[in-house]
Order: C-alpha cells, then sequence, then structure tokens
C-alpha cells in the first residue's frame, strides 16, 4: 500500500490516503491513519531538526512530539506547527540550554505518551523512549554520544567534574536508553557508520535512509555584512555546530598564519574559547536567516569539515552551489561526498592536513555541472517516498501498544 496525499474538502487539509481508499474500497472517510513525529528537542538549528522539517512536510497534518522547544533558537518553520512538549519545558534556562537539562530528560521523554498509529522518531538520544500507542519507527542519527562516545563528546578541553558527573550518570542512562531502543519497531541509520554503532549500542540492525537536503538556491539572497568585503577576495566557509568533536578549533588552526579567509557560522559551548583567540583571517557569525546562509554558500570558495560527522550536511549544501568541499574521511562523508568530484579528504583532524587538503582543492579544475548533479539524489520527494513505505509497512503490521 502506498500513502500519497489530497485536499479533503472545503478547509483544504491534507491526510494521507491509502491506494485502497482511492479505488473505493474503503471508505475516504473511515479512520485515517494517524502519524505522528518526535524529536528529542527543538532547541536549536541544525541538520537534525532539518530532517524533522522535510517530516513534517511528508506528514503535515502530523503532530511533533518534543521534550523543549524553544522557538527564537530554532527554525522559524516550526511556528505555526502542532507542538506537544513535555512539563520540562515550562523551565526557561532548560529550553536556552538543553545539556543542562541532561539528568532530566529520561523523566521528561518517559512523560510524553503518543496516541498515533505510527511514530516517526528523529532522535540520536531521547525521542526513541516516547511512549506510544502504536507502532515507533526511529530515524537515528546516533546512539547517544554522551553515552557511547563520551570522550569525543567532551572534547579534551572538558574538565573533571563534568567527566566525574557524566560517568556517574552513564549506568542508569544506558539502562533506560536501551529499555528505550526496545521498545521501537524499526530502526534507520542516516548512514553506514551509525548502522555499525546500532548494532553495537543495542544488537539490533537497521536500514541506511540517507538524509534529505532541503535546499532552496535563492536568486537574491541577504549579505553578511562582516563578511561582504571578502567576497571578491574569497573565502571558505564552514558551517557547524561548536561542539568538542566538531573539531572546528583544527579548521581555525589550519587557517592561522595563512593569506586564505574562513567564514565559521554556529552557536555552541566551545564559541567563547573559540573567540578568545580568533586570528584576524576568519570571521565568526551565528543566528544567520536562511538568506543569508545561501549567501555564504553562494559566495564561497569551499566548504571545509572536520568533524566526526554521522552524515555530512554540510558538503551536501555547498554542491547545491556548485561548491567543492574539504572533508575528513569518516563517517557520513564518505556517504555523501564523492572523492575529486564534489570534495578532496584528510585523514586526521589535524591543522596540516586540513590546510594540506585545500592546497590540493585549490589544484582541482572542479566540474560544477556535476557536483550540483550529485545533490539530486539527496531530495525531499526520495526522502518522503520512503518514509510513505515505513508508515505502510508499520500500519499493516503494527499492533497498539503502550511503550515501552
Amino acid at each position: 500500500m502506498r500513502v500519497v496525499f489530497r485536499s479533503d474538502g472545503a478547509d483544504a487539509s491534507t491526510r494521507p490516503v491509502s491506494d485502497n481508499e482511492i479505488r473505493g474500497d474503503v471508505p475516504a472517510a473511515s479512520k485515517p491513519l494517524r502519524v505522528a513525529i518526535a524529536h528529542d528537542y527543538l532547541t536549536q538549528r541544525g541538520g537534525a531538526e532539518k530532517v524533522v522539517l522535510s517530516m513534517a512536510k511528508a506528514f503535515p497534518e502530523a503532530v511533533i512530539y518534543t521534550t523543549l522547544y524553544d522557538p527564537d533558537n530554532t527554525y522559524p518553520q516550526f511556528k505555526g506547527m502542532d507542538i506537544r512538549v513535555s512539563p520540562l519545558n515550562r523551565i526557561g534556562a532548560l529550553r536556552r540550554n538543553h545539556r543542562a537539562a541532561l539528568p532530566l530528560l529520561p523523566l521528561a521523554a518517559s512523560s510524553i505518551l503518543i496516541d498515533a498509529d505510527v511514530v516517526l522518531v528523529s532522535s540520536s538520544g531521547w525521542a526513541h523512549g516516547f511512549r506510544t500507542t502504536g507502532s515507533k519507527a526511529v530515524y537515528c542519527y546516533s546512539p547517544a554520544r554522551w553515552l557511547y562516545q563520551p570522550e569525543s563528546y567532551l572534547g579534551d578541553a572538558a574538565g573533571w567534574k563534568k567527566r566525574v558527573a557524566l560517568a556517574a550518570m552513564t549506568p542508569a542512562l544506558k539502562a533506560w536508553d536501551r529499555r528505550a531502543a526496545r521498545s521501537c519497531d524499526a530502526y534507520f541509520a542516516i548512514s553506514n557508520a551509525v548502522v555499525d554503532r546500532i548494532t553495537a549500542a543495542y544488537d539490533r540492525s537497521s536500514t541506511v535512509l540517507p538524509a534529505p537536503a532541503t535546499i532552496e538556491t535563492e536568486e537574491t539572497p541577504e549579505p553578511v555584512a562582516s563578511v561582504e568585503p571578502w567576497v571578491t577576495e574569497g573565502y571558505y566557509l564552514c558551517i557547524s555546530r561548536l561542539l568538542a568533536y566538531k573539531n572546528v578549533d583544527k579548521i581555525i588552526e589550519a587557517f592561522r598564519g595563512t593569506d586564505r579567509r574562513l567564514v565559521v557560522v554556529g552557536r555552541g559551548p566551545e564559541a567563547d574559547n573559540l573567540r578568545r583567540t580568533l586570528p584576524d583571517n576568519v570571521r565568526m557569525v551565528s543566528d544567520l536567516s536562511d538568506s543569508q546562509i545561501a549567501w555564504l554558500y553562494r559566495n564561497c570558495a569551499a566548504v571545509v569539515a572536520a568533524s566526526y560527522e554521522d552524515y555530512g550536511l554540510t558538503p551536501i549544501e555547498g554542491a547545491a552551489y556548485g561548491k567543492p568541499a574539504a572533508l575528513l574521511r569518516w563517517g557520513g562523508f564518505l556517504d555523501t561526498a564523492i572523492e575529486d568530484v564534489t570534495a578532496v579528504y584528510f585523514d586526521e583532524p589535524e591543522p596540516a592536513q586540513i590546510r594540506a587538503a585545500v592546497t590540493r582543492l585549490e589544484t582541482i579544475r572542479w566540474d560544477r555541472r556535476r557536483i550540483v548533479e550529485h545533490v539530486l539524489r539527496f531530495s525531499d520527494e526520495h526522502f518522503a517516498a520512503q518514509l510513505y513505505d515505513i508508515v505502510d509497512n508499520l500500519a499493516s503490521t503494527g499492533t497498539r501498544k503502550v511503550s515501552p
């Protein structure tokens, strides 16, 4: 059975309709399939939040459930959607800093009950633990990094207090996390690297489902004032959350003392440390509009990323503008870029290797048309079609329950 959308009357609302309804075997008004969406927290602008927007585009009547929602710090497209939150959302400080809520998030996640036939879960830590009366399909960016990759999550700069606190909480959090994973009916991984991680953490299989790249290449994007003087001289672009494992500090060091320019876009706990010793040829900006980010992609020379990335969205976004990338040879970047066609790789996130990769990038005569064509395999339409199949399969075999 395939799920499609149709208009359902005067209010022009949409809902999933099966092939059986189209043929007339089932009355269109009888018990439409109820699909909901779950996400860890909507408190930032990142690739995971873009995936949620794509899910909502595929299922426009689905309610979105999350632990925390901060409309001022996530994508404005969420405003006006039906978003249900946990009681934790009443605490403003936690909405603005979800990491501070870590000890409370298992309780918050377990407090959410979703009454739906199928729940599409977008998660790297908490939403797979939301209870539901129907089936759960998890789109997993990674099993919780703070539990299974604590060193890369914390980074070298983390103090002993953070390390001790996390170590003390880990046994209970892992028990909750694995129990939550057992309550799910199917797992889908954002990349091949995450397939292996899901197997190691939960001892269960998963299928790779590439994330969509929702890109609209605007004709008249909005300039970023602090970067505009560099347009004629050229600059490289790094868009990333400012977390230790993203290795933005190593990229900055690779540009330090050179005549190349770098623009870093992002927010996160490493921001103050990075700004403290920022060289003159690097600009850091944050809280940009989609139009401003489009302007940065359009005018940059190339994208640079050195993160241990589960997927690797920024090189796809850059490729939509015909821009090549210099990338860490690891994880998701191996799934989303093609060596010497859309990108060059470096083997370790070290300044010398990053610098050498950028130098090599500058020697290649890039075929912009081939780079743009590469993006077509990551379309919203392709992603939505696979979601419809997932929902259909679960709806045809699912049983009502309350889990976990």
